[in-house]
């Protein structure tokens, strides 16, 4: 007697808010700021006409939304559990302070900057897109502090891993040494004509820049 094989289990549907950021995440990068309309979000993510506007009743909330989304998606590829593409290494915790947990921690920096300066580059273009826009608009000042603030706190408790003397110093420099990287390769007077991304050379800025947070001030 034969028996037919259970049914597939259904995939668990996706939030409609997370839909609507990424949705809106891909317009920014895709067109900037001027291509970001409740519409628009509404017919790119397949969702009925208004869906947009009944989540997310303001230009602004969305923006915030948005903000929120990338945070999160910037976090998990820290933590090596990206859902989009191929994970990333991730950086170490409470993993040691010698000279292979500084090797390591430049390994998977490095591995980060090379993801988000290759499969993770539009969202990274949205990214600054929408910092310029909180940059115009106070409203919005409340939402990217806050996003950006978890970067800055995963960044200090992995520099003080690996023994940095100011934890939360540390953490600033290499947060904006990256942003620093990121913004001119990918959007830089120079972008276009760079070679592409290089594992090898990232990793030997990365193991510079760690060098140069965790020896503290002057």
């Amino acid at each position: 007697m034969s028996t037919s094989p259970p049914p597939a289990a259904a995939s668990p549907p996706v939030d409609r808010r997370t839909l609507i950021a990424d949705t809106a995440i891909g317009l920014v990068a895709a067109a900037g700021l001027r291509g970001l309309t409740h519409r628009a979000v509404d017919g790119a993510a397949g969702l009925p006409a208004g869906s947009t506007s009944y989540y997310f009743r303001t230009r602004t909330a969305l923006i915030g939304a948005c903000y929120q989304r990338l945070a999160e998606l910037d976090l998990a590829d820290v933590d090596g559990g990206s859902p989009a593409g191929a994970a990333a290494p991730a950086l170490p915790g409470a993993s040691g302070r010698g000279p292979a947990a500084r090797e390591a921690a430049a390994a998977a920096l490095a591995g980060l900057l090379y993801r988000w300066l290759t499969v993770g580059r539009e969202r990274q273009l949205a990214r600054f897109e929408l910092s310029l826009e909180a940059a115009r608009n106070p409203e919005l000042e409340a939402d990217l502090r806050r996003a950006g603030r978890g970067a800055r706190v995963r960044a200090a408790g992995i520099v003080a891993a690996l023994g940095a003397d100011r934890p939360e110093e540390a953490a600033e420099l290499l947060v904006a040494w990256t942003e620093g990287i990121l913004y001119d390769r990918l959007a830089g007077a120079l972008a276009r004509s760079r070679p592409a991304p290089d594992l090898t050379e990232l990793t030997a800025v990365a193991r510079r820049m760690l060098a140069a947070a965790l020896a503290g001030p002057a």
